[in-house]
């Protein structure tokens, strides 16, 4: 499985960005799929995940509100809408796709976002304040 994430650059406060997370080799479909920022000297974090039904998502608290992640499986692609962006969004993004395609059982973070086997990469993200 090939993923490639696009869609990132520079943009002021409050602006918005529309990543995109195609997949090749693979299918996307059945798979949960997510999206991943990792700013510098800071850990990786989950952003934002989507079931493979397209039916459950997860958002961190600090992205609540603002970013939308969503699926196109006849694209082969996922997406993640970002508005209202901060100087703290400020990050590399990645997206990923689950090895597996059986359910997950744990936190709800583990639910959407765990297993993530397959890794783009990422794709810049700056804010300017």
């Amino acid at each position: 499985v090939q993923l490639q994430a696009s869609g990132g650059g520079l943009v002021q406060t409050g602006g918005s960005l529309r990543l995109s997370c195609a997949a090749s080799g693979s299918t996307l479909d059945y798979y949960a799929v997510g999206w991943f920022r990792q700013a510098p000297g800071k850990e990786r974090e989950g952003v934002a995940c989507i079931s493979g039904s397209g039916g459950s998502t997860y958002y961190a608290e600090s992205v609540k509100g603002r970013f939308t992640i969503s699926r196109d499986n006849a694209k082969n692609t996922v997406y993640l809408q970002m508005n209202s962006l901060k100087p703290e969004d400020t990050a590399v993004y990645y997206c990923a796709r689950r090895g597996r395609r059986h359910s997950y059982s744990g936190s709800e973070y583990y639910i959407h976002c765990g297993g993530m086997n397959y890794w783009g990469k990422g794709t810049q993200v700056t804010v300017s304040s």
